[in-house]
């Protein structure tokens, strides 16, 4: 199933409503690992950026962010990229049945991901 921009953006603004939306038990000690594997040299990355740092304020969230190396050959090297970075996403990729990695990309728990 191909999925569109307007799609991408749709579902990954709902795992952002999702992961705001949920309420916190007092006895909760577990934070939502929320990883975001973006690139410089994305133009669909900068909002995903913004959201990031906003659901990082929450107690229950550990925000990490993942800057990738696979948009390099396009002539904009990310200065952050790291090929750690893109191999650590790849590796999601089989267990989360996604055909190739993608930016942005979140991944929620490391078991759940937001799709293109």
């Amino acid at each position: 199933m191909k999925y569109s921009r307007s799609t991408g953006l749709f579902v990954f603004f709902g795992s952002l409503a999702a992961v705001a939306a949920t309420p916190v038990a007092a006895t909760d000690r577990q934070p939502i690992v929320v990883e975001l594997f973006t690139s410089q040299g994305c133009s669909s990355c900068p909002p995903a950026n913004t959201n990031l740092i906003a659901i990082s304020n929450r107690k229950d969230v550990l925000a990490l962010s993942f800057s990738v190396t696979y948009w390099d050959y396009l002539g904009w090297k990310d200065t952050y990229g790291k090929p750690e970075f893109t191999e650590r996403q790849a590796a999601y990729e089989p267990p989360l049945r996604q055909a190739s990695p993608y930016t942005p990309q979140m991944v929620f728990n490391g078991a759940t991901t937001t799709r293109k």
